[in-house]
């Protein structure tokens, strides 16, 4: 293990496939899609998305609570509140001062925006909530979560789009290696499924359009795939420093060892075809980590399914391994949570590297011909060695990856 890993004690999921580790973990082994009609987006040209549907937010958090916090905060709080216990922690034993929250948030929250600002437009002005700016701003979801547990280190969001959740997680180490923390709350929440996210996404011709068939819209790698799907959700992973582990007698699922970021410097929403600035982040998480490409034995893609993002990511995983090891892509299950994305891609490989199992991609059937990976279909796969690969990408070019280690 790298001298420099951090130990991931604690995991935390709020998803369309189930809130808590084990109820994930369990619907990823089945590779079970979530899409499904919206009636948020009745009347849409893309009526259906990825929801978060086990999710009594009044029970879990109190009503007064729930009502307060839009839905990306919620779901940050409840994962929050799951990652703290599945680590064994007691934030009423803990010093506060030495924990950290650090969160990726792809937006502000349009739930809210899109009401109070209606009442703008009719001349309400006085009917638009106090609350409209503490519930909606992207910084709150970190700071709920420091209120809500008495977390008082340092609490920060990153925004780097899509990428968020895995750039978080990566700043969230830094500030253990640092000794700044003995422990992070770290991932990622987001709620984007709104009709203005939804149409703004497919005015882009960024969505699947697979109307007739909402199940299998969400198909990474395959050669007709036509977009991806909208999910939600959250995802929070407790890093802490593994000398802290011990000494309380934690088990890790995992180990953070190493990150790394790169900017393609190429577009404003389209990846590098080649994949130069994904290959980059790669290059730099596999140094940090101290690890040589043939010590990887799984990535788990970002993997949207759209036209562009799927053969790039290709090409980038290309040039580093030549030959990449077994790929997944949990999005074909779960949609794209935006700045979730990443942090619950993480929590999946490091449930990859504690039951040594590779969970399989849903709705791959026919592997388009410009795509050379090894992916995984039809049922788990055997992990062959304890290394795994987590990448992300976003909008303005963002690239992120994450190598965990048993």
């Amino acid at each position: 293990m790298s001298p420099r890993a951090v130990a991931v004690t604690g995991l935390g999921l709020v998803t369309p496939a189930g809130c808590g580790a084990g109820a994930v973990w369990d619907h990823f082994l089945d590779a079970r899609p979530t899409a499904r009609r919206d009636p948020e987006l009745a009347g849409l040209a893309v009526d259906f998305s990825c929801p978060v549907t086990d999710f009594d937010a009044p029970a879990l958090l109190g009503g007064r609570l729930a009502r307060r916090l839009d839905p990306f905060c919620r779901m940050a709080v409840a994962a929050a509140r799951q990652a703290v216990a599945d680590a064994g922690l007691d934030p009423g034993e803990w010093d506060g001062t030495r924990v950290g929250v650090v969160l990726g948030v792809s937006a502000n929250s349009v739930h809210t925006y899109a009401a109070e600002y209606a009442r703008l437009a009719e001349g309400r002005a006085d009917r638009v909530s106090p609350l409209m700016l503490p519930r909606s701003i992207p910084n709150m979801a970190a700071g709920e979560v420091s209120l809500d547990l008495g977390a008082r280190g340092p609490a920060f969001v990153v925004s780097t789009a899509c990428a968020s959740g895995t750039s978080a997680l990566a700043l969230a180490a830094d500030l253990v290696r640092a000794g700044t923390c003995d422990l992070v709350l770290a991932g990622g929440t987001d709620s984007p499924r709104t009709p203005m996210t939804a149409v703004a996404f497919d005015r882009l011709g960024a969505l699947s359009r697979r109307r007739h068939d909402p199940e299998a819209a969400s198909r990474p790698f395959d050669a007709d795939r036509d977009g991806f799907v909208l999910g939600e959700g959250a995802g929070v992973l407790v890093l802490e420093r593994p000398e802290h582990a011990r000494a309380r007698g934690a088990r890790p699922y995992a180990h953070l060892a190493g990150h790394g970021a790169a900017a393609d410097a190429h577009h404003p929403t389209a990846p590098d075809p080649a994949g130069e600035g994904l290959a980059r982040a790669v290059r730099a998480a596999l140094a940090d980590a101290g690890l040589a490409p043939h010590e990887i034995g799984h990535v788990n893609a970002h993997g949207t399914g759209t036209a562009l993002n799927d053969p790039a990511e290709a090409a980038a995983l290309r040039s580093v391994f030549h030959r990449p090891p077994p790929v997944t892509a949990n999005k074909s299950v779960i949609g794209h949570c935006m700045g979730a994305a990443g942090a619950i891609e993480a929590a999946i490989t490091a449930l990859t590297l504690r039951h040594r199992l590779i969970p399989p991609t849903a709705n791959l059937d026919r592997l388009d011909d410009a795509i050379d990976l090894d992916v995984v279909v039809k049922a788990p796969r055997r992990l062959e060695m304890p290394a795994a690969l987590t990448v992300s990408s976003g909008f303005g070019g963002h690239s992120a990856a994450v190598v965990l280690t048993a």
